[in-house]
């Protein structure tokens, strides 16, 4: 009788994840969210706290994982972790793919079968997948809603400028005037630049901490406009167009490409369904040939080529804008 043991896997892989969400969900509830009406930041004003504090707070959240970088293993995670905000500090993130990772060790040693090494090697690999995977859908919504606010936020400077404001109230009203991720970004610069900082230094942080071709372009030409002047706001009209014709051929080239995708994960994804299927509907099915000494190492042959068409179909269709 074949083992129930993949579906097993899967299945605590799944509760994996959704333990992770609902750790962070109660340790942080709804004050982080991406994209609330009333951003964190001014949410953190209201709350009557200093807005030094609030600035120190806000900082030391976004760059604690820029610094933790040296640390082995975590670097792997510490750009996405960066890029998506998370609240939750390397420490903390280590110590969630431990208990995670414990967590599916004994769910592995209560639902299967499996040798200790075996249990322990997918134990510490659903741990670490399993947050990385979560830390990384994050970052992917978060860039995602970045990408689309940003074109809107650099026409509200435009205006801004137009009407006789300075750069700085310009990014004060950006901060004001949109919704989070990016107001709160714009509000961290906004009282980086009260405090003393050099606007174009914080717009140049922000980009490399986020990770964003447009974001830089804008760093840059702020940048270039304080060292050598100009009209600014004719500036950032036309990177503002550069920016939205940009984020229209992205996507474009995504509906384009979106049938590659999917075929992608269909051909990988339906061995992996139809294994399950047999398994419940015949669990007699491979009997026969459960004893044949080529039997395991093909299943580890198939799931390598699965794994490899994934990998090829993303190269493919991972056109760079």
């Amino acid at each position: 009788m074949l083992s129930a043991e993949p579906i097993i896997y899967g299945l605590i892989f799944v509760g994996v994840l959704v333990m992770v969400e609902g750790v962070y969900l109660v340790a942080f509830g709804k004050s982080i969210r991406l994209n609330s009406k009333v951003n964190r930041r001014l949410e953190m004003l209201d709350k009557h706290q200093n807005r030094e504090e609030v600035l120190a707070k806000l900082r030391k959240e976004m760059d604690q994982h820029m610094k933790s970088r040296g640390i082995p293993l975590y670097s792997l995670l510490a750009d996405k972790a960066n890029q998506a905000a998370i609240a939750f500090t390397p420490n903390q993130l280590i110590l969630m793919m431990a208990g995670v990772s414990v967590a599916a060790f004994l769910g592995l040693t209560i639902g299967t079968e499996a040798g200790l090494v075996v249990r322990l090697v997918m134990g510490v690999a659903m741990g670490v997948g399993g947050v990385y995977m979560w830390v990384n859908n994050k970052a992917k919504n978060r860039l995602a809603m970045i990408e689309e606010q940003l074109p809107d936020a650099v026409e509200l400077m435009v205006r801004s400028l137009r009407v006789g404001h300075p750069f700085s109230s310009a990014i004060q009203i950006v901060s004001k005037e949109i919704k989070d991720p990016l107001a709160t970004e714009f509000g961290i610069i906004a009282d980086e630049s009260t405090y003393g900082r050099d606007m174009g230094e914080s717009l140049k942080h922000m980009a490399e901490r986020i990770g964003l071709q447009d974001l830089r372009f804008l760093a840059v030409a702020v940048t270039i406009q304080q060292t050598s002047g100009g009209n600014l706001a004719e500036i950032l009209e036309g990177l503002a167009k550069v920016i939205r014709a940009r984020f229209r051929l992205f996507r474009r080239v995504k509906a384009i490409t979106a049938e590659a995708q999917w075929s992608g994960k269909f051909l990988s994804g339906f061995p992996v369904a139809a294994l399950i299927v047999i398994q419940v509907t015949d669990p007699h099915y491979y009997d026969e040939v459960l004893d044949h000494p080529w039997f395991i190492p093909a299943c580890f042959l198939v799931a390598i080529f699965l794994a490899l068409n994934l990998i090829v179909m993303r190269m493919l269709v991972n056109i760079k804008v």
